[in-house]
Parts: C-alpha cells; sequence; structure tokens
C-alpha cells in the first residue's frame, strides 16, 4: 500500500490502482480528494470536512464515494444521492477495494465549556493504518502504521506520547501538523522518537512511502 501525506490531516492509500484519501479538509491541498475512488472524513471541523474540496471529487468523478459520521452525512447526501454512507463506531464495510472498520464516537475535549462532537477513526485493511481523527482512540486490533494527531488545540506532548505507547504501532506518521511550526518539530520528533516506544516518522506533504 502507497500512502502519501498530504497537507494537515489528510492521507491518500493507494492499492491495486485504487485510491482511498481520508480527511481532505480546509488545510489541505485544493485537489486532496480528487481522483479518490472513495473518501473518508471522521468529523465536522473544517481542517477535516470542507464541502467545496468534496464536491470537486464527487463530481469530477460520478463513482466516487464518501463514508462518514451522520454530522457530515447530513450535510451533503442531498447533493449525491445513494454516494453518502453514514457509519458509526463498530461498523465494517469496503471502500475502493480497502476494509475498513470503524473505531470511536467522540472528538478530544478541547476545553470542558465546548461541547464535544462525535468524531470516528478508520482501521484500514485489518490494521495496516489506522487514522483517529481527531481523538486519541485506541483501537481494539494491532495497529502497523498509525497517522499520529501530532498537535492540536486539545492535546498536549505527553498524551500523544502516551498515545504511541498505548497503540504500541510498529511506526507512526505525523498527521494535524498545519499549524505546528519548523522550529518545534525537533522538538517533537525527539521526544515522541525517543519515549513513544515505536518508530516515528515524518512525511512533506506530497511526499509518499509505502506501508
Amino acid at each position: 500500500m502507497k500512502l502519501t501525506k498530504m497537507s494537515h490531516a489528510c492521507v491518500r492509500l493507494e492499492k491495486d490502482g485504487r485510491t482511498l484519501v481520508l480527511d481532505p479538509g480546509g488545510f489541505s491541498e485544493q485537489d486532496a480528494a480528487i481522483g479518490a475512488d472513495a473518501i473518508l472524513v471522521t468529523h465536522e471541523h473544517p481542517d477535516h470536512f470542507d464541502e467545496g474540496r468534496l464536491r470537486a471529487a464527487m463530481e469530477a468523478d460520478a463513482a466516487t464515494e464518501i463514508w462518514t459520521l451522520a454530522s457530515v452525512a447530513e450535510q451533503i447526501s442531498a447533493a449525491f444521492p445513494g454516494r453518502v454512507h453514514t457509519v458509526g463506531h463498530g461498523d465494517t464495510f469496503t471502500a475502493a477495494g480497502f476494509d475498513v472498520q470503524v473505531h470511536g464516537e467522540l472528538h478530544a475535549v478541547i476545553h470542558p465549556d465546548i461541547p464535544r462532537i462525535t468524531n470516528i477513526g478508520y482501521l484500514v485493511d485489518g490494521g495496516q493504518v489506522f487514522h483517529p481523527g481527531d481523538a486519541l482512540t485506541v483501537p481494539d486490533h494491532p495497529v502497523e502504521t498509525l497517522m499520529l494527531p501530532v498537535q492540536a488545540p486539545w492535546s498536549k506532548i505527553s498524551e500523544v506520547i502516551d498515545y504511541v505507547r498505548e497503540v504500541k504501532p510498529q511506526r507512526a506518521y505525523d498527521i494535524h501538523d498545519a499549524l505546528l511550526t519548523d522550529l518545534a518539530r525537533p522538538v517533537y520528533d525527539r521526544q515522541i522518537g525517543g519515549l513513544g516506544g515505536s518508530e516515528h516518522l515524518r512525511l512533506t506533504p506530497g511526499d509518499s512511502a509505502e506501508v
């Protein structure tokens, strides 16, 4: 499987000539979802869900479909009848030839005064890749490659390190990093890599790796 890191939380997965895109939000490239056979969205926040990017991908290819939770599906399903599928924790499905399991229910706490919204993570091909969205969800399944939300208003680095320790992936690639400056990246690399217990990796947007 080829993994391509796009900006912020967006990831493209390619296998057997088909493409699965996760979270092509407003911090990602304008064409982040173009060419996708299937799109997965973890939650409604604009850095993960951008209606314009989804519409562009859906209009470019009449076979493209979306899997997401209810809060996102209700905003876009009317425009694409039969092509937007609502899923939740415990569901399993196949999208563009990828086997997907859904894990999690709620977004991480940003502040006690801010109501929590729903959020789901996607475990792809039996644990080959796990994208948790905006939560530190631990799936009940071994994970080979963890897409690690490395910096967010709702997290601190000790929580990120402990999350890697709990999931115990073979490797963790940074995502959710658009607000992280280049000056801070070596600090995160050193601390997560040194304390997390798993191989810690980072891709520049547009770069790829085999996983």
